[in-house]
């Protein structure tokens, strides 16, 4: 098994391959003057196992094209089989027509990484499940639910009476999985979007009075959403609200938009790597998906079930 790593995210690179005691594959990764990407792997990976490690978040233009880069050097360098492991897949949310004359670019995204070579994907919380129909390889996509409860079950007290609330319809399903795990009520925020980026809570499905609420999403990215449904429970009576958030992309102002926001705590995983505002903030926590993805990796190295994990 060989573990390569880009410059999208190598932290997360370094606790995986620790985790596994694989070290990472030696290889120059560096821009021209015109900030042309070239990769050259310094390591023999001819009939081996590589995984590139190498989420898709900003400058999401860069790190994807350094991604298909790496997965061609590989292809070149005959190596066996190519697994792209993307912690945080960027362009997901472009799943599907929104509109006349405007692309699908999760698919073409999708077809790119085919077409460089990689033989699966390994990927965690795909904004749309479907996405995982836009390959026609082996695609993976693991769930950080149990990353995210086992760390909400460590703040919760024995008095704690947790409301978990979808911050919008389209993430119920997501929801209601926290909520059976923590058996608890569920609430909903229904709330209309304007124009990208923007949204506006309108009403709260569920009852937040002297509750301690639990905003659960895949993705925060401006934080609007987040920071509106939790200025909602506040005024509905909300003894608390956090939140707890797979892929932290928090772009522009999003890390000052939450740390004056009504939210204790903003949990997310290390999918995407931590910004200095993020570190910085004093309601922000990482919590690290490594183990859950080291032990995804064995299982594929090894042709065992990765659907075990959450059994």
């Amino acid at each position: 098994m060989k573990i390569l790593s880009g410059n999208a995210n190598r932290p997360l690179a370094e606790s995986i391959s620790a985790y596994l005691g694989v070290p990472l594959t030696k290889a120059s990764i560096r821009r021209f003057s015109d900030m042309e990407i070239f990769v050259e792997i310094l390591e023999n990976v001819r009939g081996e196992d590589v995984f590139v490690v190498q989420p898709t978040s900003f400058p999401t233009n860069d790190n994807f094209m350094e991604l298909l880069v790496m997965i061609d050097a590989l292809k070149r360098g005959s190596a066996r089989r190519i697994t792209a492991v993307i912690p945080y897949f960027g362009y997901a949310r472009q799943d599907r027509k929104t509109g006349p004359r405007t692309p699908i670019s999760a698919k073409l995204v999708a077809n790119l990484i085919e077409t460089a070579g990689a033989d699966r994907v390994l990927t965690i919380d795909l904004h749309a499940g479907q996405i995982q129909g836009f390959f026609d390889i082996p695609t993976d996509n693991l769930f950080a639910l149990p990353v995210l409860h086992t760390h909400l079950k460590s703040q919760l007290s024995e008095d704690d009476t947790p409301l978990v609330v979808s911050p919008d319809v389209g993430g119920v399903v997501r929801a209601r999985a926290l909520a059976k795990r923590l058996d608890c009520d569920l609430a909903i925020i229904d709330k209309r979007r304007e124009k990208a980026g923007v949204s506006e809570v309108m009403n709260i499905i569920g009852d937040p009075e002297g509750r301690s609420c639990i905003l659960i999403d895949d993705i925060v990215d401006s934080a609007g959403t987040l920071c509106n449904a939790a200025k909602a429970l506040k005024d509905a009576g909300a003894k608390s609200v956090s939140a707890y958030v797979t892929h932290g992309v928090l772009s522009g102002g999003a890390v000052a938009r939450v740390a004056s926001s009504p939210l204790e705590a903003l949990v997310v995983t290390d999918s995407i790597q931590a910004t200095e505002a993020m570190r910085a903030s004093h309601n922000i926590q990482q919590v690290p998906v490594a183990p859950l993805l080291a032990e995804a990796i064995k299982r594929i190295y090894e042709e065992k079930s990765v659907s075990s994990l959450f059994e």
